[in-house]
Formats: C-alpha cells, sequence, structure tokens
C-alpha cells in the first residue's frame, strides 16, 4: 500500500507530522472497525446488528446499583452545594465508593464491582443528570486515572494498587502542559533511568488540568524519555503523592461549569520513581494514554447524555405549564420543533453511545475512530438539546434555582477536552480515510504492469472518480421489515459518501491535508451515516421488544429516531453541496484581514497563553483575580492514604 508521505506536493512539515501521526497511533488493526468501512461504501453489518448489550445477568447487578445510586443523587446528592462552593465534600466521595461506583470496571479480585463498560457508563448517565462534577470526578478517576493501571499494570502492581482504587483512592491522569493540550507527543516533563537502574528520575514538567491531583493517592503521569536508540518517547510511569520532589502548586482554578471537579497543577523536580512503577514498557506512553482515552471520551459522553436527558424533560413539562398569549408554550410550533430536536438528538445520542460501549465491551481492535466519534457526536448534539431547552424555559432557564442553567454550562466543556472537536473533526477524516486514501494513491502510481494486474481494481475505481458511477449501495438486511425503508436511504447515503470522497481526493490531491473545512465537511457526514447506523440499531432492538405494545413511551422513541434520520439527511445533503458551494474563499479573506487587524493591537491588553512559542511570551494582560475564589496548593509529604 502507497504512504501517504510520499504523495507529491506534501510539504515537508506535512511528511513530519504525518509520520509522528503513524508512530503515535500505530500499526493500522488488520481488520477494519465500522466507520473506516464507511468510507469505502461498506456497511459490515455484523458490527452493528443486533445492537449489543451487556449479559441479562449483569444488566440485573446493575439495575439494582442504578436503584441505590439514583435514590442518593435524588435524595442526598448536595449538586447545588458542589457547584456553588465549588468542591464536592469528601462525604460524597466516599459515598459513591461505598455504593460501588468508584470501582465498577475494576475486577472483583481487586475489590471492584466487574461491571462492563456498558453497565459503567449507565451510571455515568445517571450521575450526569444530577451533577457534571461529580460525573466528570467519577469519569477521570476511572475511565482515565485507574484505567492505564488495569489494562496495562503487570499483576504485582495491581494487587498493591487497585483494592485502594477501588475502595478509598482517588486517581488522577498527567497528561496535559502548558504547552500540550490535543498535542499529546509533545511532552515537555522528561524523565531518565538512574546509573544505577533502579529507578526513574523526573527530571522537570509541569501537568496541567490533572483532574482530582490534589486529592488522589495515586497519579499516571506521562513523561519523554530519550530511548536507547537515541529517539525520544513518552514513557507512562506511576506516582505516589508522598514522592520528594512533586509539588501541587494549584490545587483548582475556578471555572465556567463543572465547578465541583478539582485540576490540579503539578510540578516534578527530580522525582525518584522506582522500577517498579513503570507501566506497560519505556517509550509506550502515547499507546497507554490513547487507550485510556478511548474509555474517557465515551464516559464524557455519558455524563453529558444525562445532562442532556434531564434539561429536555424539564423543559418539556415547562412547555406545557408555562403561558403565554393564552395559550402553553407546546402549542407553539416553533416551540414543537425544538421539542423534537432534542427528542431525536437525545435518542441518537444513547444510540451511540451504547453501540460505542458494547463494541468496547466485545473487544473490538480497531474502535479508536469509533471512540472519537462517540465523543464529537454526544458532546455536539447533547449541547445541541441543552441549548435548545434554555431557549424554552427562557429567563428562567437562565436562573441557578432552576438548574438547567448548571447544565448547560457543565455541557460546554465537553466540546472541548478529550479532544476538542475542532481537531477531532480531522482525526476522524484523515485516521478514517487513510487507508482508502494510501490505496488510491498506490493504484495511481502504480507502473503499467501493477496497473494491468489490477485492472479489476481500477476500472470500477476509474468509473467513479471520473465518470460519476457510483458504487452500488450496500444492502442492510439484519432489520425489522417496517425499517426497510430508512435503511435503504442511509445505503444509499454511504455509496454517495465514498464517492465523495474520492472525488475530494481527486480535487485537492495533497492540498487536502490542510484544508480542514473541506475535512470536516467529510467527517461530519461520516459522524451523521454513523449516528444514523447506531439509531436503526437500536430502534431495530426496541421494536423488537416492543413492538405494538409499548406504550407511550416507545412510541415517543419511535417518533424520535424517524425524526432524527431525516435530520441526518438534510445535514448529510447539505455537506455534499458545501463540498462544492461553500463560502470558503471570503471565509480566508475575511479571517486574514481581522488577523491583520489583531497584528496592529497591543499584546498587553489581551490574555496571552502562558506557554506561547512568540515574543509575546509574559507580555500579554495579567488577569484581575480580584473577587475569583483562590484554590493555592501544597508540597505533598505526607502518604497517599493520609
Amino acid at each position: 500500500m502507497a504512504d501517504l508521505k510520499t504523495m507529491k506536493g506534501v510539504t515537508e512539515k506535512d511528511r513530519k507530522l504525518i509520520a509522528e501521526a503513524d508512530a503515535l497511533l500505530g500499526p493500522e488493526p488488520e481488520s477494519m472497525g465500522f466507520v473506516k468501512n464507511l468510507f469505502w461504501g461498506r456497511f459490515q453489518e455484523d458490527m452493528v446488528l443486533p445492537f449489543p448489550e451487556p449479559p441479562a445477568e449483569e444488566v440485573a447487578r446493575c439495575d439494582q446499583l442504578l436503584a441505590e445510586l439514583g435514590d442518593y443523587l435524588k435524595n442526598e446528592h448536595p449538586s447545588i452545594q458542589i457547584d456553588q462552593e465549588q468542591e464536592i465534600p469528601r462525604w460524597v466521595v466516599d459515598r459513591l465508593f461505598k455504593i460501588g461506583v468508584m470501582g465498577m470496571t475494576i475486577a472483583t479480585e481487586y475489590g471492584g464491582g466487574g461491571y462492563g463498560i456498558t453497565s459503567y457508563n449507565r451510571a455515568l448517565e445517571l450521575i450526569g443528570r444530577y451533577c457534571g462534577s461529580s460525573a466528570v470526578m467519577v469519569s477521570a478517576h476511572q475511565s482515565i486515572g485507574c484505567k492505564a493501571l488495569m489494562l496495562f499494570g503487570n499483576e504485582e502492581q495491581k494487587k498493591l494498587w487497585l483494592p485502594h482504587l477501588a475502595n478509598d483512592w482517588l486517581s488522577a491522569f498527567c497528561l496535559s502542559e502548558p504547552n500540550v493540550g490535543c498535542d499529546a507527543g509533545g511532552q515537555e516533563t522528561i524523565c531518565e533511568v538512574s546509573e544505577d537502574g533502579e529507578y526513574y528520575t523526573i527530571i522537570s514538567g509541569e501537568k496541567k488540568w490533572a483532574t482530582s491531583a490534589s486529592i488522589s493517592g495515586l497519579f499516571t503521569v506521562m513523561a519523554n524519555q530519550k530511548m536507547p536508540d537515541g529517539k525520544v518517547k513518552v514513557t507512562a510511569l506511576v506516582c505516589t503523592p508522598d514522592m520528594e520532589g512533586i509539588d501541587i502548586f494549584q490545587e483548582n482554578r475556578s471555572k465556567c461549569g463543572i465547578r465541583g471537579t478539582w485540576q490540579g497543577r503539578l510540578r516534578f523536580n527530580n522525582v525518584k520513581v522506582p522500577k517498579f512503577n513503570l507501566l506497560h514498557k519505556e517509550g509506550r506512553g502515547i499507546n497507554v494514554a490513547l487507550t485510556c482515552l478511548n474509555f474517557g471520551r465515551c464516559t464524557l459522553s455519558a455524563g453529558m447524555l444525562g445532562g442532556a436527558r434531564q434539561a429536555m424533560e424539564q423543559a418539556v413539562k415547562w412547555s406545557q405549564t408555562r403561558y403565554q398569549f393564552g395559550d402553553a408554550l407546546s402549542d407553539k410550533e416553533l416551540v414543537k420543533q425544538r421539542i423534537a430536536n432534542m427528542s431525536a438528538l437525545c435518542y441518537a445520542s444513547d444510540a451511540v453511545l451504547y453501540m460505542t460501549t458494547g463494541m468496547l465491551d466485545r473487544n473490538d481492535q480497531d474502535i479508536m475512530i469509533e471512540t472519537a466519534l462517540c465523543k464529537c457526536f454526544c458532546s455536539e448534539m447533547g449541547w445541541r438539546a441543552v441549548n435548545d431547552a434554555m431557549q424554552i424555559m427562557g429567563g428562567e432557564g437562565y436562573m441557578t434555582e432552576n438548574e438547567v442553567e448548571r447544565i448547560f454550562r457543565d455541557s460546554r466543556i465537553n466540546l472541548i477536552v478529550e479532544g476538542s472537536n475542532d481537531l477531532m473533526w480531522s482525526f476522524i477524516f484523515a485516521y478514517g480515510g487513510k487507508q482508502l486514501g494510501e490505496w488510491m494513491l498506490g493504484i495511481r502510481d502504480a507502473s503499467l504492469g501493477t496497473k494491468l494486474s489490477q485492472i479489476g481494481k481500477i476500472i470500477p475505481l476509474g468509473a467513479e472518480v471520473f465518470l460519476g458511477i457510483r458504487k452500488r449501495a450496500p444492502k442492510i438486511t439484519k432489520i425489522d421489515p417496517s425499517l426497510r425503508e430508512p435503511a435503504d436511504r442511509l445505503g444509499k447515503l454511504i455509496s454517495e459518501f465514498t464517492y465523495q470522497f474520492k472525488q475530494a481526493a481527486k480535487r485537492y490531491d495533497a492540498t487536502l491535508m490542510n484544508r480542514q473545512a473541506v475535512q470536516a465537511r467529510l467527517a461530519f457526514i461520516a459522524i451523521y451515516l454513523h449516528g444514523w447506523t447506531c439509531t436503526l440499531s437500536k430502534l431495530d432492538q426496541d421494536i423488537r421488544r416492543h413492538g405494538a405494545n409499548g406504550g407511550v413511551e416507545f412510541a415517543r422513541d419511535k417518533a424520535a429516531a424517524m425524526h432524527f434520520f431525516d435530520l441526518a439527511e438534510l445535514e448529510i445533503q447539505r455537506y455534499f453541496r458545501e463540498l462544492y458551494y461553500n463560502a470558503d474563499d471570503t471565509m480566508f479573506k475575511a479571517a486574514e484581514t481581522a488577523l491583520a487587524h489583531s497584528d496592529t493591537q497591543p499584546a498587553s491588553d489581551f490574555y496571552i497563553p502562558e506557554g506561547t512559542p512568540t515574543e509575546f511570551r509574559g507580555k500579554g494582560r495579567v488577569p484581575d483575580q480580584t473577587g475569583i475564589k483562590q484554590f493555592p496548593g501544597k508540597s505533598r509529604q505526607q502518604s497517599p492514604a493520609g
């Protein structure tokens, strides 16, 4: 297969970026995941039909836990206090440990619940209904904080630390830095092996945005290490807060939303870490980090879905009981439109989330696109649903006591963390279409002899790219007969998608690598096609379960799913059109002139990133902290349990 790095017209900078991405992501799995197959115009039925679900025994066991958790959240959990005082009380953390939420996915042999990923996300969705801060704390602890140990720790490490993490210690994942956000490979924290080979020394570094770091008993720390071959790679190390040289100099910062969570800032100064504390292998830290993010992106989606559903239900009831001009708001067509939109987006988000957790539970190997897509879909659609709820409730929705404004504030961060959505669009496009793009490049640049030997592949590709003859739409067969119409529509859109991807590759050639607006359009089409697929599969499951006897809830859900199909098709067709008719030219001009104007403004009037590589470092406006609650840190010298 051809390599995109060798493509004519690719800049040296892009070649380097592609090489770095290849090194970080590793080799392509032997079998392609569901979304990658969509780029090729294929519909892999066995991957998505029937809709995945946990074993009945686990579902029953999880239902019991959720009943206890729901009772606690509804009657005792101090959601408003947590938001207003910007802290989750320790008794709340202890209560969640006691209920069993904090160790749900840790194996029973280490004191955990032994639940699968789907059951765990059901709990996160329920918590998200009541308290976004608590959902983030639980997710950060279990989805990324201790997930690295669960997945990559050896038996001795698990026996030593997992019982604590299941029952009384919080954990933190220390990846982000002042200059490292989505660029996980750009670590500036440095470690090296001691001369006697007995321990690692984290020579220097600083970590930022480490949720619960200041109250955790264990950190997973990513640091750059020089390998024997001279290459610098990321290594994952387990640290504990009693290690000398760890300085938590800021325990938290006041935030717009998820105010109860604490994001610590840590400095490392010649911290000695025993060799025993190495996770996985030296130089494989990025593999650890990216694998953990697959789980964190789902739990983020679960918390978002819970908040969106709570806001939707509140707004629907409000619309029925709030009267203006003699009529209920729910009688107005535009309010009905928002209600239908919320209902459709929440149902589809549920389908995407639990399709993805089902894939994780069955250990699908090629899952990175699906988890990234899950995060993007649920955060984007969830935010739209919450925004609709706020609009329906009007001024009262903006008032603190009605709680929708807290969901509104808590939800917005989900479009940023675990990979900014703007970056994820390009990732879904690039990683999803990479194998297809390299296959096309290989055919284009092959020798005459090779082309003649592959004539059976070249003729269909040429007919599609040069003659506009679309591939036959994939046939979806394993569904209830009543869903034949939306299934056939989906198949036709998949055929059009692979055609338009190939046309874009032909039209833009190497420049497509830098056309993020074009990439985003193709990514959104893939996202909506996958959302349609998951929704179709979930509705198929609901029909088989309930048939004509599902009652009003089933009727609502079926109507919501059918509405989502229409909404998705309208969006997909819009993005198809925008591949040819768009405002990109004037967009570039408007952006360039706005940037030129900004160049004339003094840096001292504006906030500047603390780690900027420009000459403006340290010359920006100093934030006025007057009146903002401060969370100073302290050097930690006590034991983790202390």
